[in-house]
C-alpha cells in the first residue's frame, strides 16, 4: 500500500539545516529506510526518521495495537486499541511530514514474503522484529543480498538505560536475544561485525516462567529502553548520513 506524496509548503526543518546544512537535509530526503516490526523499538525509530527529513520510509508490521502496548509504543492509546500499528504510524508520519513517501505492508515477515518486502533498493533495513525465526530469516536475507542492516537486540526485562550500546550483535553481552541469533547465524554461514543496539545489562528475573496454559510468559517491560534503543537504531543511522564524507 502507498501512501501518496503531499507537498509540504512550511519548512519545518529549518533546526535540522541550522545543524547540518541544506546538502545534508537534501540527502536525507533521498534516502529509503525499512522498519520491520513497529512495537516498542520500531515505532520510535520511525518517528524519530520522520522527524529527520528521511524522504521514503517502508513500514511492515501484520499486528495490531493491544491495551498491553500503551506502555511503550509510540502509536498505542486508548483511541488507537484494535487497529493495525503500521495504519497508525503512517498516519502520525504523516501528520509529521507531509512529503514523506511511505509504503505500508499490513503483513508478516517470513520466508515467504521476503521477496516482495525486500525488492525495493533500501538504503537502510532496521530489523525491529521480535520473533527470532523472522528475525534470523531477515538478517541472511539481507547480508545475502547486499542490504544494509541494522538489529535491535532484547529490551525486555531491562530497566538501565546508561547501559544501552551500539556495537558488534556478536560481542554483544547479557542478551539472550544475542546468544541465540550468534548460535543460529553461525550455523547459518553468518559472521559478524553486525551492527545493533543492545543492553549489557543483566536481565532482572521474575519468577514464574509459563503463563498460566503453560505457554513462554511474556517480558516485562518500561518506557523507557524500548525507546532508546529505536532512537538509538535512528540515530546511527541519521549520524552516518551527516557525516561529510556521505555524499
Amino acid at each position: 500500500m502507498l501512501i501518496e506524496h503531499h507537498p509540504d509548503p512550511a519548512d519545518r526543518f529549518d533546526r535540522l539545516r541550522l545543524l547540518a546544512g541544506d546538502a545534508a537535509v537534501a540527502r536525507l530526503n533521498g534516502r529509503h529506510v525499512a522498519v520491520f516490526g513497529l512495537g516498542g523499538v520500531g515505532s520510535h525509530a520511525v518517528e524519530a526518521l520522520a522527524r529527520a527529513a528521511i524522504g521514503e520510509l517502508t513500514l511492515v508490521d501484520f499486528d495490531r495495537i493491544s491495551p498491553s502496548n500503551i506502555n511503550r509504543q509510540s502509536h498505542a492509546c486508548d483511541q488507537t486499541v484494535g487497529r493495525y500499528k503500521a495504519e497508525v504510524l503512517a498516519e502520525r508520519c504523516r501528520a509529521i511530514h507531509p512529503a514523506l513517501r511511505l509504503h505500508v505492508h499490513l503483513e508478516r515477515y517470513s520466508p515467504a514474503t521476503a521477496p516482495q518486502l525486500l525488492a525495493p533498493a533500501y538504503d537502510m533495513v532496521l530489523d525491529c522484529i521480535d520473533q527470532i525465526g523472522a528475525k534470523i530469516d531477515l538478517i541472511c536475507h539481507c547480508r545475502q543480498a547486499g542490504i544494509p542492516l541494522m538489529s535491535a537486540l532484547g529490551a525486555g526485562n531491562k530497566t538501565d538505560p546508561a547501559q544501552v550500546c551500539l556495537g558488534d550483535l556478536f560481542a554483544s553481552r547479557h542478551c539472550r536475544l544475542a546468544r541465540v541469533l550468534r548460535k543460529e547465524l553461525r550455523r547459518r554461514g553468518v559472521s559478524g561485525p553486525l551492527p545493533a543496539v543492545y543492553s549489557t545489562e543483566l536481565p532482572r528475573q521474575r519468577s514464574g516462567g509459563r503463563d498460566a496454559a503453560g505457554a513462554k510468559a511474556a517480558l516485562g517491560s518500561i518506557s523507557t529502553i524500548p525507546a532508546l534503543f529505536g532512537l538509538m537504531l535512528a540515530g546511527q543511522l541519521l549520524h552516518q548520513w551527516l557525516a561529510p564524507a556521505d555524499s
